[in-house]
């Protein structure tokens, strides 16, 4: 394939952006090579600014559960612009999407609209605070809550030592409030609070990891961490940000029949447009100001262009639950096609699958963690990603993160990705 006109827009970029992008995996660091540049798209397909045509399995990082310009969502977003894009003031369609998340979602009574996923993390976790009144938090390793500084840390020298900054800008004192556990290791989370007793205000988590490529939670971790924050009155925190709307219409908590405390959105919630949101139960939400004194405020939060949008997805999902079933027994296409092709030429692989999540792993051991993650071979992944791309296939340009199916895909395009990783195979 030819990239000409993507070449030369990733050096005009360069000069006016920092790297030539405004979100760092977009500039293909991670595998090399110059970056696609985007002119349009349609269901389950990406044209660039070269003219190649690619099968989508990012779907911008996971909103787009139907597939690009899904027609209820354009109608929607097109009607409410004419009306105006913003205003800086209540409007119906705020109070219309929350009722309909708070129906569809277990466990909560209200919902807040922000604009981006690590909004709605980094809310939740003052929220968790003030409700609390305690300072420290638990993360995992491995798993991303957006680029709040809270977020950026990483492990200490020991499992029960504070984190240190694994970002400039990121303060010791910031750093000594965020405590780091491993994901799937439930010891090493009673270690952190046999540490710091009465003082965790929160434990923060993805429910299927995404960020480490597509991990999922061994059997009763998840319950697990429930329990241990219902016996030391600390509040159980789930970022749904991927996995909100996507794994079902009520999201992990659904699925694994757990109770979060607080639990944040983004991604489907928009519907394509940048929207997050945090939500709780009453008890705990009117702790939030205007009714509750711990502050959150956004001018643009729940602007009506992007309610619209989300309002339409979620509408969109309610009166078609069937697409949970369809994206999980096409994902479980694609994976069973991809196993079958990497087990007859002999390539250490481990392919993990939830829902409509998944990835591939180069390594002979059980991926589990970001340590076993980290352990993926990311040379060969290279060469598969460009090779893939060559196929026509865009596949997430990081070995560390997890494909996101969309329901425009035919089986026709899945067997497409399949000959092409047959085709490539021998490279790797």
């Amino acid at each position: 394939m030819i990239y000409k006109r993507s070449s030369e827009l990733f050096s005009q970029a360069q000069k006016v952006l920092p790297g030539g992008v405004n979100s760092p995996v977009r500039a293909f660091n991670s595998v090399g090579g110059t970056p696609i540049f985007v002119k349009k798209a349609q269901g389950a397909y990406l044209y660039d600014e070269d003219g190649n045509q690619f099968i989508d399995y990012i779907a911008s990082w996971g909103p787009l559960l139907f597939g690009h310009t899904y027609q209820p969502v354009i109608d929607a977003v097109i009607e409410r612009a004419k009306r105006g894009t913003s205003f800086g003031m209540p409007t119906e369609i705020e109070t219309q999407i929350a009722e309909l998340a708070v129906k569809m979602v277990p466990n909560i009574d209200k919902i807040r609209f922000v604009n981006s996923g690590t909004e709605a993390c980094m809310s939740a976790i003052r929220l968790a605070r003030g409700y609390t009144n305690r300072e420290k938090i638990i993360k995992f390793s491995g798993c991303y809550h957006g680029h709040s500084d809270s977020f950026l840390i990483e492990a200490g020298s020991g499992a029960v030592t504070f984190g240190t900054p694994n970002s400039p800008g990121v303060t010791q004192g910031t750093a000594k409030d965020t405590l780091l556990a491993q994901y799937n290791d439930i010891q090493s989370v009673e270690k952190l609070f046999d540490a710091n007793k009465n003082q965790i205000a929160a434990i923060i988590i993805e429910p299927v990891a995404g960020n480490m490529g597509c991990v999922l939670p061994r059997k009763n971790f998840l319950k697990a961490l429930r329990q241990i924050c219902t016996e030391n009155q600390s509040l159980l925190i789930f970022d749904e940000v991927m996995t909100g709307f996507r794994l079902a219409k009520g999201g992990a908590q659904e699925v694994f029949d757990i109770q979060a405390d607080i639990v944040t959105f983004g991604k489907v919630i928009g519907g394509g447009l940048p929207v997050g949101a945090f939500a709780s139960r009453n008890e705990i939400m009117n702790h939030l100001a205007p009714e509750g004194r711990v502050y959150q405020a956004g001018t643009l939060s729940g602007n009506p262009l992007a309610m619209s949008a989300g309002l339409a997805m979620l509408t969109e999902i309610e009166n078609n639950s069937q697409v949970f079933d369809s994206l999980a027994k096409k994902t479980e296409y694609l994976h069973k096609g991809f196993e079958e092709i990497l087990t007859k030429n002999n390539i250490p692989f481990r392919i993990n699958r939830f829902g409509s999540m998944m990835s591939l792993f180069f390594t002979e051991e059980d991926v589990v963690d970001f340590a076993s993650s980290c352990k993926s071979n990311q040379e060969k992944f290279r060469k598969y990603f460009h090779g893939m791309l060559a196929e026509g296939i865009y596949l997430p340009p990081s070995g560390f993160e997890s494909y996101f199916l969309n329901d425009a895909l035919s089986y026709e395009d899945l067997d497409k990705t399949i000959q092409a990783l047959e085709k490539i195979s021998k490279t790797l």
